[in-house]
């Protein structure tokens, strides 16, 4: 994920005051992880297109991608499932807290890392 510092610290504020979130610099940008689990992220893509990304789960994912503004996860070829992006551009604050209050919810309920 290439690196955007404005989105990052976007997410990173949305996050604030939330126990156990750690960051990752991880292909190319910042992950946030929530007890040591994948939980959200932001992202430029080559087309200059800004996202966030969110790990809400298989089990939201069908109803997040009706959204139009959402789109899934991808790894060259291979949808990663559970994961959506958000475009910055149809994510304004309360949506932003959204789709983190969904992730968070998500990430929380993952067994423990080890």
């Amino acid at each position: 994920m290439p690196q955007d510092a404005a989105l990052t610290d976007r997410m990173r504020r949305a996050l604030a005051g939330h126990a156990g979130i750690t960051e990752k610099r991880m292909m190319g940008g910042t992950i946030f992880l929530l007890n040591g689990h994948m939980l959200s992220g932001a992202r430029q893509e080559k087309t200059g297109t800004r996202r966030f990304m969110f790990r809400i789960g298989k089990a939201q994912e069908a109803e997040a991608l009706r959204n139009p503004a959402v789109r899934p996860l991808m790894q060259g070829a291979r949808k990663m499932g559970g994961y959506i992006l958000v475009a910055h551009d149809d994510c304004p604050d309360p949506a932003l807290q959204d789709w983190l209050d969904r992730a968070l919810q998500h990430v929380a309920s993952l067994p423990p890392k080890t």
